[in-house]
C-alpha cells in the first residue's frame, strides 16, 4: 500500500530528513527528502521559491494541449477511417478505444508529469534509475517525427504561397500546362492538381532510388518552416505560450466558415451520408478495432513525452483528470466536425464531377443513337435510362454509370486528401484563392501547433541532461533547428515524398507503441498504482476510482499489445511499399522499397527503443552513474532504489528520536556557502553523506556516501 506523501514545511534550506521513521515511530517509505534553495553562492533559508517554467494561465495551458492534441491527423485521417471502415459504425470502436486506451495514458503521462515537475528523462529515472532509457527512446522517436513533420509544413507553405492570385483560373494546379510536349501529355493522362503535385510541387523522381538533387524551392521554404519553429520555441512556454492562441483557435474559425458553405453547397449532404452511413457488419472485422485504437493512440500524441513536459509546467494543484476528461472530448468532437467539413465539399465536388461525366456520357450516346438520347436529354432522363442499356454497349464505350457513390468511394487520405483531392475541389468554390488561403493557413496553423508540442517534448529532455544546462534554451533550441534542417535536406530531393512515407512508417510507429506500453508498466507496477492514485487525490482531490484502476492495470497494457503485436505482424506479412510517381503513365505506382532503404528503416526503430534495454543494463551493472538532479529552488522527493536501500535499511525505527537535526549547524546565518556545501552531514546511523557539485554547475549537486 502507497503511503501518502508527508506535506514538506518550510526548513532552513539544507536538510536531510529522517530516513525510515517518523517522529510518532510509525513506518514511513523508505526514500530520502532533500530541500535545497538558492545557488552556490546565494542560499536562501526561507521558504523555496519555484523555479520550473510555468503556464501563464489556464487557457494558454488548455490552447497548448489542444494545438498538440487535435494535428493534421484530425483532418486527412480520420474521415478517412470513418469512410473506409463502417462509416457511422467506425464512432463505436472509436469511443470505445477513447475510453479504454486514451483516455488512461493521456491522464498517466499528464499527471506523471505534473507530479514530478520533470521532463520525460527526469520523470523516469526518478521512477527508477533503470527507467532513464524511456525518456531518452522518446526523445529519439520524437526527434525523427519532428524532421519529417516539419516536411509537411514546408509543403503547406509552397501551396499557400502559390495560392496568392486573382481567381481560380490563375491557380496553378487549374490547368495543364501547354507545351504540346510530355509535360501536356503527362498531365492529362493523371489531372491538373495530381500533376502539380508530382511534377511542379515535389519534381517527384521515378524511385527512391534516384533522388536527384535538393529542389531549390523547397529547401527555401524548408528553411523558412524551420526559422518560424525556431522563434516559436526557443524560450519554451514563455515563447511558444503566446503563439497557441492563434494555432489552437483559427482552426476552429476556418472549420467554421467551411462548414456554412460546405453544407450550402449541392451534393454537400450526400458527401455527409455516405460518410456517416452506418455500416454495422464491419463491426465484425478486428482491423477496424485495430484501426480505432491505433488512431486514438496517434490522435493524442502519446509516448512523445510533449505530454509530460506540459503536465509538469501545471501547477502542484492543478485539476489533471478535469484537464484531460476535456481534451479528450474536445479532440474527439473535433475530428467529427472535421469530418462533417472535409465530406460536405467533398459531396460538392462528387456533384459537379458527376454532372460532367453525365454531360459526356450522354453526348457519347447520342452521337451512336443509343436509348433514345439526344444532346439535349436531361440528367433525370440519363439516371432513368441507364440502367436499361446492355452491358456489352455500356462496356464497349467504357461508359462508367457516373454515380455519386463510385466518385465518394474514391477514398484518400494524408497528402493525398490535402494536396490533391481538396485543392480539385477548391477549384469549385467561388472565389477559388481565398478557400484555398484559409484552407491551407488552416493546415499551416495545426501542423505549427503540434510541431510546437513536439518540439517542447524533445527540448525539454534535452534540458533535464545536465551537460545541457550550461547552455541557454535559444542556443540549445538553434543547434537542434539547424541539425533538423540539414537532415531534413533528404526530403528536399524527387524521392522525398518516398523519404517521408517510409519516416512515417517505421520512425514513429514501433518505438512509439513500445514506449506507451513501458509507460504504463513503469507508473502502475513499479510505481505503484495505489501511490499514483494517491498522488492524483493529493493534487486534484478525487480519488481515481474502479474504471482508472481497470484500465490503467488490464485493459490499457492489453490493447496497446495488441497494436504492438498486430503492427509486427502486418509489418512481416505485407513487404513495405511506397507510391512513385511514373511519368509515363501519369499514375502513382506501388513499389518494394529496396533492401537497403529498409536497412535504414530497422535502424530506425531500434534507435527508438535499443536505449531502454542499453540504460538498464549499463545501471544494472553499475557502468553509467545515476546523478539526482537538485534544481535550485525546488523541493524533490527522491524515492529509495537499488542503490540506497542497502544503505537504508539498518536504520531503526528508535533512530527517528536519537538522530540531531543536520541543520542545527547552519541556524547560524553566518554560516558561509562553501561551508555548506563541503559539509558532511550525519545521518545516525554512522553513515555520513557529502554535498558536492556536478559537473561545476553552482545549482546541481548531489550526495555522496562519505563512509
Amino acid at each position: 500500500m502507497a503511503a501518502k506523501a508527508e506535506p514538506i514545511g518550510p526548513r532552513n534550506g539544507h536538510e536531510l530528513a529522517p530516513l525510515n521513521t517518523r517522529a510518532d515511530g510509525s513506518e514511513r517509505p523508505h526514500g530520502v527528502t532533500i530541500v535545497l534553495q538558492g545557488s552556490r553562492n546565494s542560499l536562501q533559508r526561507d521558504a523555496p521559491e519555484e523555479d520550473r517554467a510555468a503556464w501563464s494561465g489556464k487557457l494558454q495551458f488548455f490552447l497548448s494541449i489542444i494545438g498538440y492534441s487535435v494535428g493534421l491527423g484530425n483532418i486527412w485521417r480520420f474521415p478517412y477511417l470513418c469512410q473506409q471502415n463502417g462509416g457511422g459504425a467506425f464512432l463505436i470502436p472509436f469511443f470505445i478505444m477513447l475510453i479504454l486506451e486514451g483516455i488512461p495514458l493521456f491522464l498517466i503521462e499528464m499527471a506523471i508529469g505534473q507530479k514530478m515537475r520533470l521532463g520525460s528523462l527526469g520523470v523516469w529515472n526518478t521512477i527508477h534509475p533503470w527507467l532513464g532509457g524511456i525518456g531518452i527512446a522518446s526523445c529519439v522517436v520524437t526527434l525523427f517525427v519532428a524532421l519529417y513533420y516539419n516536411v509537411i509544413i514546408t509543403w503547406v507553405f509552397f501551396y499557400l504561397f502559390n495560392s496568392i492570385r486573382l481567381s481560380a483560373d490563375q491557380l496553378p494546379w487549374a490547368h495543364c500546362p501547354q507545351d504540346n510536349g510530355t509535360a501536356e501529355a503527362e498531365c492529362t493522362k493523371a489531372s491538373a492538381t495530381v500533376y502539380y503535385w508530382y511534377r511542379e510541387a515535389l519534381d517527384a523522381s521515378p524511385s527512391i532510388e534516384e533522388p536527384g538533387a535538393p529542389r531549390w524551392w523547397i529547401v527555401l521554404y524548408l528553411l523558412l518552416a524551420w526559422i518560424i519553429v525556431f522563434f516559436i520555441v526557443m524560450k519554451g512556454i514563455q515563447s511558444s505560450g503566446k503563439v497557441v492562441y492563434f494555432t489552437s483557435l483559427f482552426p476552429y474559425v476556418v472549420l467554421t466558415i467551411f462548414f456554412v458553405r460546405g453544407i450550402t453547397l449541392p451534393g454537400s449532404a450526400d458527401g455527409i451520408i455516405h460518410m456517416y452511413k452506418p455500416k454495422l457488419h464491419k463491426l465484425l472485422d478486428p482491423t477496424v478495432w485495430l484501426d480505432a485504437a491505433t488512431q486514438v493512440f496517434y490522435s493524442f500524441g502519446l509516448a512523445f513525452g510533449s505530454l509530460i513536459a506540459f503536465g509538469s509546467y501545471n501547477t502542484p494543484n492543478n485539476n489533471c483528470v478535469r484537464d484531460v476528461l476535456l481534451v479528450s472530448v474536445c479532440n474527439a468532437l473535433t475530428a467529427i466536425y472535421a469530418s462533417v467539413v472535409i465530406f460536405s465539399i467533398l459531396g460538392f465536388k462528387a456533384y459537379t464531377m458527376v454532372e460532367k461525366c453525365i454531360t459526356k456520357e450522354i453526348k457519347v450516346l447520342a452521337m451512336h443513337h443509343i436509348g433514345g438520347f439526344m444532346l439535349n436529354s436531361t440528367q433525370e432522363y440519363y439516371e432513368e435510362q441507364y440502367p436499361n442499356l446492355p452491358n456489352n454497349v455500356t462496356s464497349a464505350l467504357n461508359l462508367t454509370g457516373c454515380a455519386m457513390s463510385k466518385q465518394l468511394d474514391e477514398a484518400a487520405e494524408g497528402t493525398g486528401l490535402a494536396f490533391i483531392v481538396f485543392t480539385q475541389a477548391i477549384l469549385k468554390l467561388t472565389p477559388a484563392p481565398f478557400w484555398s488561403i484559409i484552407f491551407f493557413l488552416m493546415l499551416l496553423s495545426l501542423g505549427l501547433g503540434s510541431q510546437i508540442g513536439i518540439m517542447e517534448g524533445m527540448l525539454c529532455t534535452i534540458f533535464d541532461i545536465d551537460f545541457f544546462k550550461r547552455f541557454s534554451k535559444p542556443v540549445i533550441t538553434g543547434f537542434v533547428c539547424t541539425i533538423c534542417f540539414f537532415v531534413g535536406l533528404i526530403f528536399t530531393t524527387g524521392a522525398g515524398e518516398y523519404w517521408l512515407k517510409m519516416f512515417d512508417s517505421f520512425a514513429g510507429t514501433i518505438g512509439l507503441v513500445v514506449i506507451a506500453l513501458l509507460e504504463m508498466i513503469a507508473v502502475i507496477y513499479i510505481y505503484g498504482h495505489e501511490k499514483f492514485s494517491n498522488d492524483i487525490y493529493e493534487m486534484t482531490g478525487y480519488r481515481p476510482g474502479l474504471y482508472w484502476q481497470i484500465t490503467w492495470r488490464y485493459v490499457g497494457p492489453f490493447i496497446v499489445s495488441c497494436i504492438l503485436l498486430s503492427s509486427l505482424i502486418f509489418m512481416l506479412l505485407n513487404p513495405p511499399t511506397y507510391g512513385a510517381w511514373n511519368a509515363a503513365e501519369g499514375r502513382v505506382e506501388k513499389t518494394p522499397y529496396p533492401s537497403w532503404v529498409l536497412g535504414i528503416a530497422v535502424a530506425m526503430i531500434l534507435a527508438g527503443v535499443l536505449p531502454i534495454p542499453v540504460v538498464l543494463l549499463l545501471r544494472r551493472f553499475q557502468c553509467l552513474a545515476l546523478d539526482v538532479d537538485i534544481h535550485q529552488g525546488s523541493i524533490r522527493r527522491i524515492e529509495t532504489t537499488v542503490s540506497t536501500k542497502e544503505m537504508m535499511s539498518d536504520q531503526d525505527s528508535s533512530d527517528s528520536e536519537q538522530t540531531p537535526r543536520t541543520t542545527d549547524r547552519f541556524e547560524d546565518s553566518s554560516s558561509s556557502d562553501e561551508e555548506i556545501l563541503n559539509a558532511k552531514y550525519s545521518t545516525g546511523t554512522g553513515i555520513r553523506l557529502a554535498m558536492k557539485p556536478i559537473n561545476y554547475n553552482p545549482n546541481t549537486f548531489k550526495m555522496d556516501v562519505v563512509d
